[in-house]
């Protein structure tokens, strides 16, 4: 991002709502993340595809005002230039974690720091509450996903092998945290 563009990070508010479908673009499939548990200890590698090929989730439909001016959830949406390109959904957990149910940003922004500064939103809404750390899930193909989450201090610290049974090409939905 140019100095000249200022992001801007707003909770969700009523006039918003129409905005936080708007971030859903399409994203690659290029590897795998597989791994391994041993010793008390999750590691994993990373395998890649002979193909690249492209997946979107489904728009959330959601009770968008359910996120609105609520203490143990919330809606935090990227803006520059009053264009939304970013957005996140966190709750507060029964375990003090901040679980964010989805992040995501416009194809175009990816890489330039929208995503860090919205966790970085979810950090603070976290450490406001007193929570102990946040988590995440994401897919086993999800590999630009995972390495975001690494990237941004997140350690894997779990797996699960039947959550998404009904999909055959995901064989495991990873479990990521960042402790504070």
């Amino acid at each position: 991002m140019t100095h000249e563009s200022k992001l801007i990070i707003s909770p969700l508010t009523d006039d918003l709502i129409e905005d936080i479908n708007k971030t859903n673009d399409p994203f690659r499939l290029y590897g795998r993340v597989v791994p391994r548990f041993q010793s008390g200890k999750w590691s994993f590698e990373e395998v890649l595809f002979d193909e690249e090929t492209e997946t979107r989730f489904p728009d959330d439909n959601l009770e968008w005002r359910h996120y609105i001016n609520q203490e143990d959830k919330a809606v935090f949406l990227a803006y520059l230039k009053n264009r939304c390109i970013g957005q996140i959904r966190v709750v507060k957990e029964w375990n003090r974690f901040c679980y964010i149910e989805n992040i995501a940003t416009k194809r175009d922004y990816r890489g330039s720091g929208v995503g860090r500064a919205l966790l970085h939103q979810a950090e603070e809404w976290a450490l406001e509450r007193g929570l102990i750390g946040m988590s995440l899930e994401a897919q086993d193909d999800n590999l630009d996903a995972c390495r975001f989450y690494v990237k941004q201090g997140f350690k894997l610290g779990g797996v699960d092998t039947l959550k998404q049974s009904y999909n055959p090409n995901i064989e495991a939905t990873l479990y990521w945290y960042k402790v504070f």
